[in-house]
């Protein structure tokens, strides 16, 4: 079982998805400044905004994940940044469609009212 990532780093802007493990652990090493190697699930996305690679150490060896839209497109955020830190909630949300600059899912629940 995979364990959950301490932290999720997109790699901003376009990546060429045709790199495979070796290629994106050296971007995510020369372009992040980030060991590969860290608690740490890094996101790539291509140009069309359709697909997805996420790269994982575990223990041993790395996992490679590889998402394709049949339909639509991933709401990947624009920054000026090379990477962006975002929560696993946050990558659910991208996940499933959603943007990362809205501002919550419901509201809160405080004793027997809604705030």
């Amino acid at each position: 079982m995979l364990p959950l990532p301490e932290r999720v780093l997109l790699a901003s802007g376009a990546t060429d998805l045709r790199k495979s493990i070796d290629g994106l652990a050296a971007l995510v090493q020369e372009s992040l400044g980030v060991s590969p190697f860290a608690p740490t699930l890094f996101v790539f996305c291509n140009r069309g905004r359709d697909k997805l690679k996420m790269l994982y150490w575990d223990h041993n060896g790395f996992w490679l994940f590889y998402r394709r839209l049949e339909r639509g497109r991933f709401q990947w955020p624009a920054s000026k940044d090379k990477a962006v830190t975002i929560s696993v909630r946050e990558l659910r949300w991208l996940l499933d469609g959603l943007s990362l600059s809205q501002r919550q899912a419901h509201l809160p629940v405080l004793a027997d009212r809604v705030v």
